[in-house]
């Protein structure tokens, strides 16, 4: 039975649980947003900027990394999606684990998702300063001043309405794609014709003569994996967006499923494409390889234009940020286990003292942007891959738990389903636990963030004890 006839089976039975934090928002994103919103998620700064850095590491085996990673987002957003349909949460994971983990399954969810997006907020501001200095008119200005600027414009947009939320992330998708697909029509056109760029004649050779598919060895390709994830870290968005629109059980199904076919169009193919353009060894991680390929082409003002669609891939990625941590912690702050001003809300719907207090974590990166400008987006790039690797391990553990008690009969799941469970939560909890060690492997920034996980931990359980008491009082009284 296909997916959209699945989708149209009857709903089933609501979810006893309610969950607080899902109240007072208002239903304003329509199907084209979340479609959209689907398709920014799976579209960021980890291919327009990151893409340059591992194709010169790996070489043009980075689209097997891309692939599979691929194949573990898609399983991850399939969960999420298959829980979305038995009930639609803004709190999304962290309100599921709530239900079926218990409110310190909750506390632990919502702290990895805001590690992940607090530092990728830093991660972002640090790509558009460093595509903005791509132009002459702002060479000179200090990298964490731009990043700053970038911060503080989609800042004020996050916090007008979900409306306009929904509308920026819609035009900057719109842009994303546009490009890519004019990108994979421009570099078809150049391999088909073997148009020279910068003296070299792409095609096959571009990989044969230069080393392969893995120019130098299989273990880089594995290590790069770590910061594949990284590309794939929005993909989730759709299930937290899901809470604030119309009739989510007609519209997830088709944002969800198309997730699998842009990855094998968009990173994939695109990531092959540039393998056959120009040899590995022309890309780099100072710039995105999409402006290398325009630029190397000659041709004036299209790596300017390719530049700004990059900025705006990075500008996007801030805005789902703040969006969604917004929600998550409301949803944290209604339970206990969040302070209680990151729950208020706003006459726009939003709560605006989440999306705050994620923007405050992305001052402190203004300020790594001052003190360590090369070095910020690596440092962050692997914490952020961290909270990526916690939130998608709690995604899977809330499906398992999900799968199990509509074993037992104690709820129902939608038609709308993960293929091959609970196999398939299982095979994905190990590979996040491949990745980990793969970090720990790669040795330097990687093994050093690894090295925080303990620490981590420890946070987590220390502030657990300083919220248990009133996590406590809030469920006792709800109850």
């Amino acid at each position: 039975m296909s997916d959209s006839t699945l989708a149209k089976a009857p709903s089933p039975p609501s979810s006893p649980h309610v969950d607080a934090g899902d109240e007072g928002y208002s239903k304003d994103l329509k199907s084209r947003h979340i479609n959209m919103i689907a398709i920014g998620g799976a579209i960021g700064t980890g291919l327009f900027l990151g893409a340059g850095g591992r194709l010169a590491g790996a070489g043009p085996s980075l689209a097997i990394a891309y692939a599979v990673c691929g194949i573990f987002a898609f399983f991850v957003v399939r969960a999420l999606g298959e829980l979305v349909l038995y009930r639609p949460s803004s709190g999304a994971f962290v309100s599921y684990a709530r239900e079926f983990m218990g409110e310190k399954g909750a506390y632990a969810a919502g702290w990895l998702y805001f590690l992940n997006w607090s530092t990728t907020t830093v991660a972002d501001i640090t790509a558009a300063a460093t595509y903005a200095h791509f132009w002459a008119m702002f060479t000179d200005v200090p990298q964490w001043v731009l990043a700053f600027v970038a911060l503080a414009v989609v800042l004020t947009a996050n916090l007008i309405s979900v409306k306009y939320f929904g509308e920026m992330e819609f035009w900057f998708s719109l842009v994303k794609v546009a490009a890519l697909v004019v990108f994979l029509a421009v570099g078809i056109y150049l391999v088909a014709t073997s148009h020279p760029i910068d003296g070299h004649t792409p095609g096959l050779s571009s990989i044969t003569d230069n080393g392969g598919i893995f120019p130098v060895g299989m273990l880089p390709m594995l290590l790069v994996i770590q910061g594949v994830v990284f590309a794939y870290a929005s993909v989730e968005l759709c299930g937290v967006a899901a809470g604030e629109t119309e009739n989510p059980e007609k519209i997830m199904p088709k944002a969800i499923n198309s997730i699998m076919w842009r990855v094998g169009l968009f990173y994939v193919g695109s990531v092959v494409l540039l393998a056959l353009l120009l040899p590995y060894t022309s890309y780099s991680a100072d710039q995105s390889p999409f402006v290398t390929v325009f630029d190397k082409l000659g041709i004036p003002g299209a790596a300017g234009v390719m530049n700004l669609v990059v900025l705006t891939a990075a500008l996007s990625s801030l805005n789902s940020g703040l969006y969604s941590t917004g929600r998550i912690l409301r949803s944290m702050a209604m339970s206990g286990s969040a302070p209680k001003f990151t729950g208020v809300m706003n006459k726009g719907k939003v709560p605006y003292g989440g999306v705050l207090f994620t923007a405050a974590f992305g001052v402190a990166g203004v300020a790594l942007n001052a003190y360590m400008p090369k070095d910020a987006f690596e440092i962050v790039l692997n914490f952020a891959s961290l909270g990526i690797l916690g939130t998608w391990a709690m995604v899977m553990l809330c499906s398992l738990h999900f799968w199990r008690r509509a074993k037992q009969g104690r709820v129902e799941r939608p038609a709308y389903r993960l293929p091959w469970a609970p196999y398939t939560q299982i095979v994905t909890l190990a590979f996040l636990l491949t990745v980990l060690v793969l970090m720990w492997c790669d040795g330097g920034v990687g093994r050093t963030t690894v090295l925080f996980v303990p620490g981590i931990a420890a946070a987590l359980v220390g502030g657990w004890f300083l919220v248990r008491g009133r996590v406590a009082a809030i469920a006792a009284a709800r109850d």
